[in-house]
């Protein structure tokens, strides 16, 4: 029976035929040490073990697979990797996979449609035993292939962060309108009555909209005037800005330039929040004397130890171990209650408001 595993020596993949040799025992006990060891003497399972270990053998998942319909791999299709945004949701997910002995597949789709379309024919070809995905719209090919998924192939899919007014199967997460929405009448009730904003807003991020949406509902709400946006493709922000520091601090620089009375600047993120705070500074421009400044996000440096910034704190660690908990409760043939979880967010208040 060939089952892979890279030879040490470089010559090919040793099988669990070599692994029996070695060890003076049969396929099907070495097979049996690695899904039955309780069922395998001692004595030989250590010497089973002890040829493993010599030879290098590593158990072919993909075979495995075959024979159970069972992957065990989980593939996570989020946005982007820069930065931390999603580092935490990644680690909760990651982790609590493990602990049940599934496995976590990353990809990225670079907040484009597109990339995540084609992200999606590749790992479903693989046959994984769920879904993750971050992004808050989705071609009509790529919801077809996921609704395809979830009734054909019995593939659970959790949509994350950004919960969907239509979910394709399951989501976890909180809702961008309504934390942007918050963080505007946070500011305008401390007083401030000319707020920007600068952030992430491209045709396909979702996340980033939703934020500058709740925003701007607020300004016409309190009559605080017209939107101050600003994005990397300009005022508007039609091509978009990079969730960079960078990008904050060109951000700043144009939103001064053509309002040089604001007196408070909500980012679409925490990393354009530095970026902001590094220019007025540069500009000599006192935060918050002068300038409020607030993020998203509550990165490890948003805190009073680092930039002691006012933010959107979001429960990431809480979506991604939530997130599994879903899926694996569907892999095992229960339905999840709620299919939707809302998480919510936490304003927090620091020096820079």
């Amino acid at each position: 029976m060939a089952d892979g595993g890279n030879n040490g020596d470089g010559a090919g993949w040793v099988t669990m035929g070599e692994v029996a040799v070695r060890a003076g025992v049969s396929p099907m006990t070495v097979s049996r040490v690695l899904k039955e060891p309780d069922r395998v003497r001692p004595a030989t399972r250590e010497r089973v073990e002890r040829a493993i270990a010599e030879l290098g053998y590593v158990p072919d998942a993909a075979a495995g697979a075959l024979a159970s319909r069972q992957s065990r791999l989980v593939a996570a299709l989020v946005s982007t990797l820069a930065g931390s945004i999603f580092a935490s949701t990644i680690a909760g997910l990651g982790a609590a996979l493990r602990e049940a002995g599934h496995e976590l597949l990353l990809g990225t789709t670079e907040y484009s449609s597109a990339s995540e379309e084609a992200l999606l024919r590749a790992v479903l070809g693989r046959r994984p035993d769920g879904l993750v995905l971050s992004a808050g719209q989705h071609t009509p090919a790529a919801r077809r292939l996921l609704e395809r998924a979830t009734r054909g192939l019995a593939v659970p899919v959790v949509e994350i962060w950004q919960l969907p007014e239509r979910p394709v199967d399951m989501a976890v997460g909180f809702s961008n309108f309504a934390a942007g929405r918050a963080m505007t009448a946070f500011l305008a009730d401390l007083g401030y009555r000319r707020i920007a904003f600068i952030g992430v807003l491209g045709p396909d991020d979702f996340r980033g909209k939703r934020r500058h949406a709740g925003y701007v509902e607020v300004l016409a709400e309190q009559g605080l005037g017209p939107p101050r946006t600003f994005g990397s493709g300009g005022f508007g922000g039609s091509a978009g800005a990079g969730a960079s520091v960078e990008e904050g601090a060109a951000g700043l620089a144009a939103v001064l330039e053509r309002w040089p009375d604001c007196d408070a600047v909500f980012c679409g993120s925490d990393p354009i929040a530095f970026g902001a705070i590094t220019e007025a500074a540069r500009r000599g421009i006192a935060v918050p004397g002068d300038l409020a400044v607030a993020g998203f996000g509550d990165f490890d440096y948003a805190g009073d130890a680092g930039l002691a910034l006012t933010t959107v704190r979001i429960p990431g660690e809480r979506i991604g171990r939530e997130t599994a908990r879903l899926l694996l409760e569907r892999k095992a043939g229960r339905l999840p209650e709620p299919v939707v979880v809302d998480l919510g967010f936490e304003l927090v208040r620091r020096r820079t408001a």
